[in-house]
């Protein structure tokens, strides 16, 4: 049985910077899958923020390139994501996806003053 776990989200004022981590346990391995995140502000659908391969390749997408920095730990089994210069728009539940089939149950990310 696969659980992906998240957490690190908050309330943060614009400018600021969070950390989110994801945790995996059971069996699959973050290093052997492409990881995801992803986010969803309320009435949007679910949009791809950043991910990474296996082989260590990165994705990120136009609205948070240069802001936003995703990363892993194979010895921990866990994945993270690092924002940075954070905007009103960055406001979003996040969620970290394995593979294209794990979901993690997500965590509330708040940018607001």
């Amino acid at each position: 049985q696969v659980q992906l776990v998240e957490s690190g989200g908050g309330l943060v004022q614009p400018g600021g910077s969070l950390r989110l981590s994801c945790a995996a346990s059971g069996s699959i391995l973050i290093s052997e899958n492409i990881m995801a995140w992803y986010r969803q502000a309320p009435g949007k659908e679910r949009e791809l923020v950043a991910s990474i391969t296996s082989s260590g390749s990165t994705y990120y997408g136009d609205s948070v390139k240069g802001r936003f920095a995703i990363s892993r730990d194979s010895a921990k089994n866990m994945a993270y994501l690092q924002m940075n210069s954070l905007k009103a728009g960055d406001t979003a539940v996040y969620y970290c996806n394995v593979g294209f089939r794990y979901w993690g149950q997500g965590t509330q990310v708040t940018v607001s003053s």
